[in-house]
């Protein structure tokens, strides 16, 4: 193994049953005193995860003397040593963490991302980085996946690696394992797709024609005529029970999914015959392969350079995340894998989850971003009350912006994009830019839109800009939940889980936590009984028959016509009697195109 830069890693799958990495870290020229710290955060997930807590047994050495070690504050240590000799620090690093922010390993897979494993050199982070790889032992059939460039490799994909800087070094995840791997070419650019988990039914040259359509549709997205700022790709997905969710990296991806989402040996060749879950699946695929321009290149300018030790707040993620949310199923629909029906269900479900969260009325999406770290990765049972997703609200606020743009006549938010791209150099973004390129292209300021839509929390005219363009906005009836103002779990009864604000069920005063046990419902009046006065109060021999709840679709059964009720409910062991307006019939949205029979239909979303 020859070291050809001044920082070089070693990192050994040492103990698959007991998850722990080792690393060693050679410093060829260290400070006198040099420091060195993990990463609290990783870049995409915008939240302090504090890495350092898997880290253990930290022990610094030049030849065979150790080196005075101390910590000097959550995440770094400061190593007393002579800068005219190398210094070598070696340490474990806990791994049991299946998501794509951090790490894994057991006997069947490993997987890791640098921030969690890989000490930053504090003064030596621009310089050049290496990373060596053994092949476990104990698993002589596993590979290794990643973008990062290969120095001396052998077949399976062992050996070293070298990156330009610590950003570039961590910005490359490793997997390891015995897993599927393809490959293909999109644009002319090489791409390699591994998936761990996979069962006999996974249709794998199935999801590489898919994927490699969706990589084109983006490419030339962004690069009608010209080439993508990456020469290489890796997807990583990792197949399990029951996850979903991806991390973007400048040249790879990692994904994770239901195995029932993979696409299967037999499938019907439409995506959406082939299952809701397997369209999840691609427009995963098509979010984080976006982010590759969007948010990795052009980025906040809050982002360059990162700062790993602390938060990095910035008002864009509304921008970064919500416009990518907005193309990434668009991209399928252009891309031919869904239709106008299957774009619209899309479409529908993202509309009623910021139309039915009072929390749209509380905080602007700006503000939403910049609470990322502390309210996004942190929901509790006030979340909807609080605060809005900007995945979801900015994806609103991208096709807004389009159907504008497209109805004045003058430009669409692709050309928006690519100019940006231009204009930012595919680098740091501020919110200026946004609004310079929207005047350019416009013709007009879009001052009054940001300020409304962006920094406000005025309603979005998402029913005048889709009837425009031909989208039909249906009405159907709301779920009881959703009427009623609740979110509960029916796994044994029924637990709320989130009341909403203004509803029916915030006015009777129920909370989260309480388990619905019961109806009271008051039995019909006689025949011929004479009605109660105006505002008397209620006679104590009024009779009232009582029920037991274990649905939530068995409220309409007891309760009939009543719409003055009483809900029996537990609470920290105390049983109460909550009086309860029934909703009168609410509704949600659902969007339709326009019948293919009308001429008249413009081109959107299909272009």
């Amino acid at each position: 193994m020859a070291v050809v830069a001044p920082i070089h890693y070693r990192v050994e799958a040492a103990d698959l049953h007991g998850h722990r990495y080792a690393v060693e870290l050679r410093i060829a020229k260290p400070a006198a005193e040099q420091t060195v710290s993990l990463p609290v955060w990783i870049p995409g997930s915008y939240l302090v995860r504090e890495f350092a807590r898997h880290l253990n047994g930290l022990t610094a050495w030049q030849g065979d003397a150790a080196c005075a070690l101390r910590q000097i504050d959550k995440c770094s240590w400061r190593v007393d040593c002579d800068p005219r000799q190398p210094l070598v620090l070696r340490y474990e690093v806990y791994a049991f963490d299946a998501s794509v922010r951090t790490a894994w390993l057991d006997a069947e897979r490993g997987f890791f991302n640098g921030t969690s494993l890989l000490l930053r050199v504090h003064g030596q982070d621009g310089d050049a980085h290496q990373l060596t790889v053994p092949a476990p032992k104990a698993a002589p059939h596993w590979q290794l996946a990643t973008a990062m460039k290969p120095r001396r490799v052998d077949a399976r994909g062992f050996g070293d690696y070298v990156a330009r800087n610590y950003d570039e070094l961590v910005d490359h995840p490793i997997e390891l394992g015995a897993f599927w791997s393809g490959s293909f070419e999109a644009c002319g650019v090489p791409h390699r797709f591994v998936v761990a988990g996979a069962p006999a039914s996974f249709d794998g040259a199935r999801l590489l024609r898919d994927a490699q359509t969706v990589c084109e549709t983006a490419i030339r997205f962004w690069h009608p005529e010209g080439a993508p700022p990456h020469d290489h790709y890796v997807f990583m997905l990792n197949a399990v029970e029951d996850a979903y969710g991806g991390l973007e990296h400048r040249a790879s991806t990692a994904l994770i999914c239901k195995r029932a989402d993979l696409p299967r040996i037999g499938a019907p060749d439409s995506a959406v015959a082939a299952g809701e879950g397997y369209v999840t699946l691609l427009g995963l695929i098509s979010h984080e392969y976006f982010h590759t321009w969007n948010v990795k290149r052009l980025k906040p300018a809050e982002f360059a350079p990162y700062d790993y030790t602390r938060e990095n707040p910035t008002e864009l993620l509304w921008f970064f995340e919500g416009f990518t949310s907005y193309y990434d199923d668009l991209l399928l629909r252009r891309a031919g894998l869904i239709d106008d029906v299957a774009y619209c269900k899309l479409l529908t479900k993202t509309a009623n989850q910021v139309l039915q969260a009072p929390g749209r009325r509380v905080q602007s999406v700006a503000q939403a971003s910049f609470d990322a770290w502390l309210r996004y990765y942190r929901p509790d049972e006030n979340t909807p009350n609080s605060t809005i997703s900007y995945y979801t609200k900015g994806a609103l606020v991208a096709l807004c912006l389009d159907l504008t743009l497209r109805g004045e006549g003058r430009a669409t938010l692709d050309e928006v994009m690519r100019a940006l791209w231009r204009r930012c150099q595919g680098g740091p973004l501020r919110e200026d830019d946004v609004a310079a390129v929207l005047a350019e292209l416009g013709g007009r300021s879009y001052a009054p839109e940001l300020a409304a839509w962006v920094h406000g929390t005025d309603e979005l005219p998402l029913e005048r800009l889709l009837t425009a363009q031909g989208v039909q906005v249906l009405q159907d009836p709301a779920p009881l939940a959703q009427a009623l103002g609740l979110r509960v779990a029916e796994q044994a009864g029924i637990t709320v889980k989130v009341v909403l604000d203004g509803g029916p069920a915030a006015a009777a005063g129920l909370a989260a936590g309480d388990e619905w046990l019961g109806l009271e419902v008051p039995d019909p009046a006689p025949r011929g009984a004479r009605p109660a006065r105006k505002g008397a109060a209620a006679s104590a021999s009024a009779s009232a028959s009582a029920w037991r709840l274990r649905r939530l679709d068995e409220l309409p059964l007891f309760a009939g016509p009543q719409r003055q009720v009483t809900a029996l409910v537990a609470r920290e062991q105390h049983l109460l009697r909550l009086p309860l307006t029934l909703p009168t019939p609410t509704t949600t949205w659902r969007l339709a195109p326009r019948p293919p029979t009308d001429s008249a239909a413009p081109s959107w979303p299909g272009a």
